[in-house]
Formats: structure tokens, sequence, C-alpha cells
């Protein structure tokens, strides 16, 4: 294990037993967990994307004030739903944020989950062209920001433009440097892994995949990380690929540890349909005394696989707690996972 990050989905509700209370706590909140994970020496802040939900949505203000107040932590998101996306406006924004991050920015991308409203993606303006679903346009609209993010000029300049162009076609500003090789996908089938590869986008698989085998969850996101990395060894990329899983983690080393978590009965996994369609498998959570969990952990077959470890936190349990949640896998667990910090 290389690295080790968090995941926060930014959730907020207006309730007493909530640390995280209205859409400025989430925002906030996130700032100073990212600034307290990096003198840990944590390797990443991560964060989730969803629309018309009492969660973190629009990322790139907040990856920019991040970077702004950090020096060395990766940033990222945890996926960001391409159906949503403007691909053209999306690389200028992401290339503000990466060049005010120093080119810290690790964006994880994909054709999004179930979400709070009917085709949402509606609303912001899109919709599948004749004979594509929305996974086609959520696909195209990947392969177009891709393309922009190599930095080659496509557009046509004004022969009188208000301000003096370079020479040559121009386009999206601001351009970062090195972003079009840490943009990651989100995969949930082996398919879409492949596809990936393919593409030379590094590869976030989290608790969640679609059910294609009926083995156990661990064993299943082992598979699609092998067929990812044989992928992009088959596709020729010089670069060497990155692979992310996400887990719920909790140790054990209190009461407080053991009041939220030590009796959750969420130790295996759960297999449901996310829709009509899409039978999938939920990975475990994990909650024990350092030791044990460290044998657990050590059983995960994608977790060997993978080079990089994201801890979902519970972000509404507030900063102070979320921190001792990242120290306490970090000092007592992580270094028996191969972890150097």
């Amino acid at each position: 294990m290389k690295k080790i990050g968090f995941l926060s989905f930014g959730h907020w509700t207006p309730s007493p037993h909530s640390a995280t209370r209205s859409a400025a706590d989430a925002l906030l909140q996130s700032i100073d967990l990212a600034v307290a994970a990096e003198e840990l020496g944590a390797d990443g802040a991560y964060f989730r994307v969803h629309h018309f939900a009492r969660q973190l949505a629009s990322p790139f203000p907040l990856l920019a004030a991040i970077g702004a107040k950090t020096c060395r932590i990766e940033i990222g998101t945890g996926v960001i739903d391409m159906r949503y996306e403007n691909p053209l406006y999306m690389a200028e924004s992401a290339g503000a944020a990466d060049l005010i991050a120093g080119g810290r920015l690790q964006l994880g991308i994909s054709r999004g989950s179930p979400e709070q409203v009917i085709d949402g993606w509606r609303y912001f303006g899109y919709q599948p062209a004749e004979g594509q679903n929305e996974a086609d346009m959520a696909r195209q609209h990947t392969e177009v920001l891709l393309d922009v993010l190599r930095g080659e000029g496509f557009a046509r300049p004004n022969p009188q433009p208000m301000f003096p162009n370079p020479p040559g076609m121009l386009r999206p500003e601001p351009y970062s440097e090195g972003l079009r090789e840490r943009i990651w996908w989100g995969a949930s089938s082996d398919a879409t892994a492949v596809w990936a590869a393919k593409l030379g986008m590094h590869l976030q698989s989290s608790t969640l995949k679609n059910d294609e085998t009926g083995e156990p969850f661990h064993i299943q996101q082992a598979k699609q990380i092998r067929a990812y990395r044989a992928a992009w060894a088959e596709a020729g990329h010089a670069r060497t690929p990155r692979v992310s899983v996400s887990r719920s983690i909790f140790a054990l080393m209190n009461d407080r540890d053991r009041a939220y978590f030590g009796a959750s009965g969420d130790d295996s996994d759960k297999v449901g349909f996310i829709d009509d369609q899409t039978r999938a498998i939920f990975g475990r959570s994990y909650a024990a005394e350092p030791d044990k969990l460290i044998t657990q952990l050590k059983q995960d077959e994608a977790i060997a696989e993978a080079d990089t470890l994201l801890l979902t936190v519970p972000n509404q349990l507030g900063v102070e707690y979320n921190v001792h949640v990242i120290e306490s896998i970090l000092k007592h667990v992580a270094p028996a996972m191969g972890w150097k910090g």
C-alpha cells in the first residue's frame, strides 16, 4: 500500500444531531479536514460529487481552496458525474484549480450513479444524442475532456480579437500541464475498467460494483483491477497506472469508537439493485481493534491489488472526530499494511 487518503461525501443536514448542519459547514469543514489530514501525513483528500442533494456538489471551488491552504497532499474527486458536465468549461475550472494547487489534482470521474432526481442531467441542459443513452453521453463528455486536456489548440481565432492571441489555433485557458495524466475513471463493471485503461485513465473502484460473478466483493474487485492492468499493458501506455479502492474502516480505540461503530453489524457484503437492470454488490465495512483489523484487511484481495486506499469518513461527526478516525488508521493499522507515510 503506497498511499492512503480519505474520501468524504460532504453530507450535511439541519439536525441537532449533526456536526455539519449547512452547506457552508460541509465546505469549510472539508477544507479543515484536508489541512489536518496533510499534517497527519495522509496522502490524499478526495470528495464525492452529488447534485440536487445535501452533499458536496460543485468541486472546483473546494479543490482550489484546499489547494491554496495545503502544500503536499493530493486533492481529488471520487467521482464527478460526467452526465452533468460541460467538458470545455470543466477543463478550464480543473486547470485553474490544478494551477492553484501546484499540480496536485487527481480527478476521479465516471458515468454517475442513480441521483436524487429523475434524469437530473436534463436540468443542466444535457440529453443523449439520438441512439445514445445517458451512459454513452457521459463517456462522450469524458472523451472530449480528455482530448481538450492534451492542450492542443482547436478553436479558430478571431482575426480582430480584443486582446492579442498566440499564433495558431486556440485552446481553453488556463491550461495545466500534466493534468491529463491525472484523470481517474470510477468503474462499476469490468468492461468500463478495461475501457478506462485503453484511454489511459487511472482506476477508481469504490465500495460498490456490478455483481458479475456472484463471488465476494473483494474478489470481484481484485479481478476487475487485474483486467484493468492487463488492458493498460496491452494498450502500450508508457506511464504506470494507479488504482484506488475505497473502504469504510474504523479502528476501535475507545468507548466512543465502539459506541459509533462497534456494533454496526455491517461486516458482510450486501447485494441489491441500484436500478431496474443493474444488480450490484456492496462491500462490507471494517470495524475492530487494530490487531484484528490488520488481519481482516490483509485478507482483502482488492486492497492488496491497489496502490491507493481511500478511507470513507463519517463527515457529519465533525472534523475533530474524523481526524481521530484517520490518525488511528495511519498510526495503528497502515504501517502493518506496508504504508510508510
